[in-house]
């Protein structure tokens, strides 16, 4: 997070000069955006990003040297309060749910709007997933229904730990709906909610809502929730 007056400091790595530059432009117009450095391969986004400190690496999936994958678990794990923001030219991609197993905190394809990037930028900044929601669903859905022998939910580690409240919440969170809708749904303020979201990540140990949607889908929790009840509701 940075402060009241502090620029968001964005690091863009991606192997094409001109989606480099694309992502620039829309960026700088933008007095809250300082774009600090761009790399041409993740290995290079790495060292760069260890130089200059970004609070945002927007990172291409596909890149030579090292992958935008591999050096999102590097970042992750190197640089944990910088925060990556995954871009790739294919909107169903198994890299991309990769990406976001490595700890990325959004995905964009990249044909969005200026708007849309400059958006996503500025909510992973906040420590939120940003996802667009267009892709959610398809995406993991297909790789959920590509996983012969889903977990059953109470097997996923950290699980049997939550409470009632919080799986109705988890399910909510994996079906696409934002803070101010789940608490409209439950009849709860916002406020519970992110209590809730915040209980549900440190339970499943999964570091944001990306991870926690992965979760929820690959477990099977959407539809077991509703085809089977008990000790679910």
């Amino acid at each position: 997070m940075t402060g009241p007056s502090e620029r968001i400091r964005v690091l863009i790595a991606d192997d094409q000069p001109l989606v480099r530059r694309g992502v620039a432009l829309a960026l700088t117009p933008d007095p809250a955006f300082d774009v600090v450095a761009e790399a041409d391969n993740g290995q290079r986004a790495v060292e760069l990003a260890h130089q200059h400190r970004p609070h945002v690496v927007v990172m291409d999936i596909r890149m030579p040297v090292l992958d935008g994958v591999q050096a999102t678990e590097r970042l992750v794990r190197e640089l944990p309060a910088c925060r990556v923001l995954a871009l790739s030219t294919f909107d169903m991609d198994e890299y991309v749910v990769a990406s976001l197993r490595a700890g990325a905190s959004g995905f964009l394809p990249k044909d969005v709007s200026p708007a849309e990037l400059v958006a996503a930028v500025r909510t992973v900044h906040t420590g939120e997933a940003a996802v667009a929601p267009r892709l959610l669903t398809r995406l993991i859905s297909a790789y959920v229904t590509a996983s012969r022998r889903p977990q059953p939910p109470s097997q996923v580690p950290g699980a049997c730990e939550l409470t009632p409240r919080e799986v109705e919440v988890w399910h909510l969170l994996a079906t696409g709906l934002d803070n101010a809708e789940i608490a409209s749904a439950m009849g709860i303020s916002t406020s519970t909610v992110k209590n809730h979201i915040t209980s549900i990540f440190a339970k499943l140990s999964v570091r944001d809502r990306a991870q926690a949607v992965i979760s929820a889908y690959e477990s099977g929790l959407v539809e077991a929730r509703w085809a089977n009840s008990a000790g679910w509701t």
